[in-house]
């Protein structure tokens, strides 16, 4: 099995079935952190990147109950959902709602590993493209107020002159103001401002 960083969060209230996955995954090389409710789970996450094994049917909070409040959390991991077969329709629900795949209890390992390395690999994309997000964001955030004006309606299209009689400059303002967004957003080109302004949602 490829190697892939991060944890794999067990979420199952079965005491016996998690020890075995825990032991199943450690045999595999892989970083593995087990909880016995949802509670558990969210007292004790500090945000590491990883996937998760998420029993659908557990007491007090319910996996599809997890599910909403990690969104809410903005915490973003690839869930595999595991459910009984009484728990099919919960385990279709939490698939429209994210998850990334399910399997039905009992199942073999040979399934359950190339779906935790497919779900790793998601996890492992899914980091980098919140690191790029973030970097874009304090790149944004370390412009000027005229400067995110400038920034804005620069990647609306709108020419030098457009810009300078909007907000009431010299053009010749407008070509410093651009320049320095350029630089302070690390943007080589016109049309990557226009797409790290899309990633920002300014646009």
């Amino acid at each position: 099995m490829q190697k892939h960083p991060g944890n794999v969060f067990i979420v199952d209230d079965d005491d016996d079935f998690r020890d075995s996955m825990q032991w199943l995954l450690e045999s595999a090389d892989l970083n593995v952190s087990s909880f016995a409710s949802a509670r558990d789970f969210l007292s004790n996450y500090k945000g590491e990147a990883g996937c998760m094994l998420l029993d659908v049917r557990m007491p007090e909070i319910n996996g599809l109950a997890l599910q909403q409040i990690m969104k809410e959390r903005d915490i973003h991991l690839p869930i595999v959902v595991l459910s009984g077969h009484g728990d099919i329709p919960m385990a279709v629900t939490a698939m429209k709602n994210g998850a990334l795949d399910f399997l039905e209890k009992p199942f073999d390992d040979e399934v359950l590993l190339p779906l935790v390395e497919n779900a790793l690999a998601h996890s492992t994309a899914l980091f980098e493209n919140q690191q790029q997000q973030q970097q874009i964001q304090d790149l944004h955030d370390s412009l000027s107020r005229r400067e995110k004006q400038v920034m804005t309606l620069v990647v609306d299209g709108r020419a030098n002159r457009e810009i300078a009689e909007e907000l009431g400059i010299s053009p010749k303002t407008v070509e410093v103001h651009r320049s320095r967004v350029m630089s302070k957003m690390r943007a080589g080109s016109l049309p990557e401002l226009v797409k790290q302004a899309e990633q920002l949602g300014l646009n």
